[in-house]
C-alpha cells in the first residue's frame, strides 16, 4: 500500500460512514436544507481529499524522478572514474613497455614525449592534452605519434573535453586503423558519446570494436558496455 493512500482511505472511510449516519437518521432529524448542506460539506471533504491525494502523486513521482536522474549521474561518474583508472593503467604499462615497435632515435623527441606523458601520468590532463598537440605537432612522423595521439584524445576525455576527444581520437583510428591502440579509442570515443547523450553514436562505436577487432581485450569490454546500452 503506497504511503500516502493510508490518509486518503481512512479519510473516504469517515466520509462514507457521515453518508450512512446521515441516510440512517430519521427523516424529521433534518430539514431538506440541512440534508442539502451537509452532502455539499461532504462533496467538498471528498473533492479536497482527490486534490490531496493527487498533489501527494504528483510529489512522489517528483522525488522519484530526481531519484533517478541522481542515480544516472553518479553511474556516469563512476564510469569516468573507471576510465580514467583504466586510462592510467594503460599509461603505466606502456611505461614500462612501450607497445611502439620502432626506436626513438631522438632523445629530444623521446624526452619531449616523455614530460608529456608525465603531466598525463599526474593527472594533470589538460597540460597533458596541451603538451601532446604540441608534440604531434612538432614530430608528426614520429613512431611514437600514435601513442602521442591516443593520449591526447584520453587526456581530452579525463578533463571532459569529450568532444574533442571524440575528434583527436577518430583521427588517430583514420590514420593508424591497425594500431594496437584503435580498438582503446574505440571504447574512449563511446565513453565520450554516452557523456554527450549520444547513445545510436557509442552503439555505433562499440559495435565496430566488436566488428574490426574480435580479437582485442576491448571487443569483451565493448559486448558488455552493448547490453548495458540495450
Amino acid at each position: 500500500m503506497s504511503v500516502y493512500s493510508m490518509p486518503l482511505r481512512a479519510a473516504v472511510l469517515a466520509t462514507t460512514l457521515s453518508l450512512s449516519a446521515l441516510f440512517a437518521a430519521p427523516a424529521q432529524a433534518f430539514s431538506d436544507d440541512e440534508a442539502r448542506r451537509a452532502i455539499l460539506e461532504l462533496r467538498e471533504q471528498i473533492k479536497q481529499l482527490t486534490e490531496q491525494n493527487r498533489q501527494a502523486r504528483l510529489q512522489l513521482a517528483d522525488q522519484l524522478e530526481t531519484i533517478q536522474h541522481e542515480m544516472a549521474s553518479m553511474r556516469g561518474q563512476m564510469e569516468q572514474l573507471n576510465m580514467k583508472a583504466e586510462l592510467q593503467r594503460r599509461a603505466n604499462q606502456d611505461k614500462s613497455g612501450s607497445t611502439t615497435d620502432t626506436k626513438v632515435a631522438d632523445p629530444q623527441e623521446q624526452a619531449a614525449y616523455e614530460a608529456a606523458m608525465e603531466l598525463f601520468r599526474g593527472g594533470k590532463y589538460k597540460e597533458a592534452a596541451g603538451s601532446l598537440a604540441t608534440f604531434i605537432q612538432t614530430y608528426p612522423n614520429s613512431a611514437l605519434t600514435p601513442e602521442a595521439r591516443f593520449y591526447r584524445g584520453s587526456s581530452m576525455y579525463a578533463s571532459k573535453d569529450f568532444k574533442g576527444s571524440i575528434q583527436g581520437l577518430q583521427g588517430l583510428i583514420k590514420a593508424s586503423p591497425d594500431d594496437p591502440r584503435a580498438p582503446d579509442a574505440l571504447l574512449v570515443i563511446a565513453a565520450s558519446q554516452i557523456e554527450l547523450n549520444d547513445m545510436a553514436g557509442a552503439k555505433t562505436s562499440l559495435q565496430k570494436i566488436v566488428k574490426d577487432y574480435p580479437q582485442a581485450n576491448a571487443a569483451e569490454t565493448a559486448k558488455s558496455r552493448l547490453k548495458l546500452l540495450q
